[in-house]
């Protein structure tokens, strides 16, 4: 079984199918056929933008307002994760969505933190397959009036550095608000230690990942539109940035319109240090296993490329260097 390596991974966008409707059962919310729900949480061939994309988010939002809504989503995608073979995972959540009833930011990623916990500890290793290990990225949002809620991210990233949470992720509708006003909380963050990637270059172009650079970004959230800047395109791999990719999700969004001239292997033998990753598995649909099979198919990604990328996502996890000399093991295999 292929082992793989989730590094841009969205809660939200990535609650099981069967979660859902358990979650609908539990609050006595009217559940419709499998066909509709599938088109509440999914988009299809006819999105044509991220912001129709992130409207798939509002169901799965409603069930992320307790400790237990948010303690057995973490457990059940883990559990996911681990029957599709993955090893390492760091999913992405922002505290500040899941506040809407009682819950603080502080106890939303304690809940968070209680799945994984839970998880970690109820895995069996099977057929000798490989423990899954997993860490918490928080997210920053991209709204007008939420400098209190980011900083208190900031803050309780900090607190559970190393204790679940592994770094913090600038996420939300790319474009409206420019990635640089959010400097002064990534200055922070980097006064206090804490990693951090950026959403960049995804529905905006080359000057948000410039941006995000000048904050002081070495990985980037999604990136694929520096393909249309040689001259970021020659920074980005001079400095061993590394891009998140994440193939279906960018064909959704309308970032990118053919998979066939996908450029992660075009950018992978520029030397850029790019990975492949899921991005939204419920809103897209897929999971790590089926975008690598997609980029096989159409792209014809070889297994020594894949390689590449799997040892890429090594190098830019926010994890200990054990667990890096672990997952680089396991790759040797």
């Amino acid at each position: 079984m292929k082992k793989f390596i989730d590094l841009h991974l969205h809660l939200d966008g990535s609650v099981p199918f069967t979660t859902v409707k358990k979650l609908m059962a539990e609050h006595n919310l009217p559940i419709p056929s499998d066909h509709d729900l599938r088109q509440q949480l999914s988009v299809n061939a006819n999105c044509k933008s991220l912001d129709q994309f992130l409207e798939k988010f509002a169901l799965p939002n409603k069930l992320m307002q307790t400790r237990h809504d948010l303690e057995t989503i973490v457990y059940d995608l883990l559990t996911e994760l681990k029957q599709q073979g993955l090893v390492y995972a760091e999913i992405r959540f922002a505290p500040q969505l899941h506040t809407k009833n009682e819950l603080t930011q502080k106890t939303v990623i304690e809940a968070a933190i209680a799945g994984l916990n839970r998880f970690l500890a109820d895995q069996q290793s099977k057929n000798n397959q490989p423990e899954l290990h997993a860490g918490l990225i928080l997210c920053l949002m991209r709204f007008k009036n939420n400098q209190v809620e980011n900083m208190k991210t900031v803050e309780l990233a900090k607190k559970f550095l190393h204790h679940g949470v592994v770094g913090i992720d600038l996420a939300g509708s790319e474009g409206p608000i420019p990635n640089i006003k959010y400097k002064p909380f990534f200055d922070h963050a980097i006064k206090l230690g804490i990693p951090f990637t950026i959403h960049a270059g995804e529905a905006a172009g080359p000057d948000s990942i410039r941006q995000a650079l000048a904050m002081g970004a070495h990985r980037i959230g999604h990136g694929i539109h520096c393909i249309e800047d040689p001259e970021l395109t020659k920074e980005l791999i001079q400095q061993q940035t590394v891009l998140e990719c994440c193939a279906t999700s960018n064909m959704d969004t309308k970032a990118f319109n053919r998979i066939t001239s996908y450029p992660i292997k075009n950018l992978l033998h520029k030397g850029m240090k790019v990975t492949l990753n899921s991005d939204d598995m419920t809103v897209s649909n897929t999971n790590l296993p089926r975008e690598y099979k997609l980029l096989e198919e159409k792209t014809n990604l070889t297994s020594e490329e894949e390689t590449t990328l799997y040892l890429n996502a090594v190098d830019a996890a926010f994890t200990s260097p054990d667990e890096k000399i672990r997952l680089r093991a396991l790759i040797q295999k």
